[in-house]
C-alpha cells in the first residue's frame, strides 16, 4: 500500500475509488466498507484509496473532551494496508485545515489531487469548517465534479446492516473497554485490541515477588482497557509473539494513591531483556479486575493462578 502525506504529493491522473474518514481502530464496519470499494473500484477499474488524518480532529478542535484512541497512526496504516486498499492519503489535521470549506475539500483533494470517481462515506459523514459538509452537500458537489457517492449506514460484526445496538463503531468499542467488555470490543474490532509503546524501567516490584513485568509505556492519547488481569500477548519488534499475563492498574496492595493505572506485562515462560523495545500488546482475554491484598505473599498466591489461567487461554493463540 502506498503512503502519501500531502494531497501535493499525488501528481497523477489515475481515477479513484474513495473512502473517507479517521478510521480508528479498522474495526469490522470499516472493513466492511473497504470491501464494498475494493468491489466497485475493481468493477471500473479505479485505483482504491482511504483518505484520513493524522490525528483525530476533536484532538485540534476541543482537545478537552477529544476521545482516546483505538490505535495509533502508524498501527491504524498497518491495519489498512491488510485491508487490500491500493493507498492512503494521510491529511495533516491543524488550525488551518479546520477552517477549510467542504467546497474546498472536495475540489483539492476529491477532485483535483485525487481524480475520484466513487467517494464511500458513513451515512453520517461531516467534513469542512464547523462540520459544514454532509452526504447531500457531498452528493451535489459529486455531480458537478463528476463522481458518485455513497452514504453507508452503520453495520454489525458480521458487515451486514444491524439494529442500532448492535452496530459497530469506534465509540462502541472505547465504550466496551473501558466498561471490561473485552470480549464484545475485540468482536467489533475484528481482532485483539492492542496498544503499543516501549519498555521503560519500573520500580522491580513484580520481580522482588517472583513475576518480573516488562513496564509498557502507554501515550495519553491512547485508550487503555479497564484496570485488570488479562491474557494476552507481547509482540516484538520482529514480530515475535510471546504468550503473557498482563495487569493493568494501580497496584492498590503497594499504593493507596497512584495519579494514573500501569500497563505490565509478565511474559510467560521467558527470561530475556525487554528494555528499550518498543512492543506491542494484546489484550485476548479479561481474567478479572484489579483488587487490594492483604499481604504480599496472598497477592504472590493470586498472581500465580492468574498466570496459570493466562498460560491456558493462550496456549495455541500464539
Amino acid at each position: 500500500m502506498r503512503v502519501f502525506r500531502d494531497p501535493s504529493e499525488i501528481n497523477d491522473r489515475t481515477t479513484r475509488a474513495v473512502s473517507i474518514g479517521f478510521y480508528d481502530g479498522v474495526h469490522t464496519g470499516h472493513r466492511a466498507v473497504l470491501r464494498l470499494v475494493r468491489a466497485r473500484a475493481s468493477a471500473a477499474d479505479l485505483l482504491t484509496t482511504v483518505v484520513t488524518f493524522d490525528r483525530h480532529p476533536a484532538q485540534v478542535l476541543r482537545p478537552d473532551s477529544a476521545p482516546q484512541l483505538l490505535c495509533d497512526l502508524d498501527q491504524k496504516l498497518e491495519l489498512l494496508a491488510e485491508t487490500g486498499v491500493d493507498e492512503t492519503l494521510v491529511i495533516r489535521f491543524d488550525q488551518d485545515r479546520s477552517h477549510e470549506t467542504a467546497a474546498h475539500f472536495v475540489a483539492s483533494v476529491l477532485v483535483d489531487a485525487l481524480s475520484a470517481r466513487l467517494v464511500v462515506v458513513g451515512e453520517d459523514f461531516h467534513f469542512g469548517h464547523r462540520r459544514g459538509g454532509n452526504v447531500e452537500l457531498l452528493t451535489e458537489m459529486g455531480a458537478a465534479g463528476q463522481f458518485e457517492v455513497v452514504g453507508l449506514g452503520l453495520v454489525g460484526t458480521d458487515g451486514e446492516h444491524a439494529r442500532p445496538e448492535a452496530q459497530v463503531s469506534s465509540t462502541a468499542i472505547r465504550r466496551a473497554l473501558v466498561e471490561g467488555r473485552l470480549a464484545d470490543a475485540n468482536a467489533m474490532l475484528g481482532r485483539p485490541h492492542e496498544m503499543r509503546g516501549p519498555v521503560m524501567p519500573g520500580d522491580q516490584r513484580g520481580r522482588q515477588i517472583g513475576f518480573p513485568t516488562a513496564n509498557v509505556a502507554i501515550a495519553d492519547e491512547m485508550l487503555l482497557p479497564a484496570d485488570g488481569i488479562y491474557a494476552g500477548h507481547l509482540v516484538r519488534a520482529s514480530g515475535e509473539s510471546l504468550p503473557a499475563a498482563i495487569y493493568l492498574g494501580r497496584r492498590p496492595t503497594f499504593y493507596e494513591d497512584q495519579p494514573a493505572s500501569l500497563l505490565e506485562v509478565h511474559v510467560l515462560d521467558f527470561d530475556g531483556d525487554l528494555y528499550g523495545e518498543r512492543v506491542g500488546v494484546r489484550f485476548t482475554h479479561r481474567i478479572r479486575g484489579d483488587q487490594r491484598f492483604d499481604s504480599v505473599d496472598t497477592l504472590a498466591e493470586q498472581l500465580q493462578r492468574d498466570c496459570d489461567q493466562a498460560r491456558q487461554l493462550v496456549k495455541g493463540l500464539n
